[in-house]
């Protein structure tokens, strides 16, 4: 894995800086009289941002995953893509939907740690093997189909390949984690998780 930007590559548009549109886009984005690094970021491409946010709306908050499955394989793919930004944001989001500090320290572990059940497992493998191969195999699509319906199919697919994509415009951009989030476990990620053969 290449080393990650520690300064950005494309600064945050400075508040000073925003036009009249950009002010009224971000109200939208402040948390606790905060814009964060993502949204500031981004603001330097306002069409892009606007209808970017259309989509991470849906995934984030409309999506048909349960909340809890939800954070698992956005924070797999987090770990996996080496994107320390989102994995230090969904680790907030994640304890507020029911995660514990052993499942953050399982997800970075893989599907094969202790503490899973087969379901959860089988999660965090789909996140694996689309990562790996942009494919979910046919037994962990037989385990994910046996209690999702086709809305929460395509909810899955469709949130992995959203932190795809984030996860290459926080790294490439050098998107810089705000002060107060957690970091990787052991301050590493490992981008080198492949499903098993016997997962094929």
């Amino acid at each position: 894995m290449n080393q990650r930007p520690n300064q950005p590559r494309i600064p945050p548009l400075p508040e000073s800086e925003w036009d009249s549109e950009t002010i009224e886009l971000m109200q939208t984005l402040r948390r606790d009289g905060q814009v964060f690094n993502i949204f500031a970021t981004l603001a330097r491409h306002p069409k892009l941002l606007k209808r970017w946010l259309v989509f991470g709306n849906h995934v984030l908050s409309k999506s048909s995953l349960p909340a809890r499955e939800r954070e698992i394989a956005i924070l797999r793919m987090g770990w996996l893509c080496g994107a320390e930004y989102e994995w230090g944001h969904h680790v907030a989001i994640g304890k507020q939907a029911g995660l514990s500090s052993d499942d953050i320290r399982r997800i970075a572990a893989g599907s094969d740690a202790p503490g899973w059940d087969p379901f959860e497992a089988a999660l965090i493998r789909a996140v694996d093997e689309l990562h790996a191969d942009s494919f979910i195999s046919d037994s962990t699509w037989r385990t994910l189909a046996a209690r999702y319906n086709t809305e929460q199919l395509l909810d899955l697919i469709f949130a992995a390949g959203q932190y795809t994509l984030v996860s290459m415009a926080l790294n490439s951009c050098g998107v810089q984690l705000e002060a107060g989030y957690e970091r990787f476990p052991n301050g590493t990620a490992h981008t080198d998780k492949t499903p098993s053969s016997a997962d094929q």
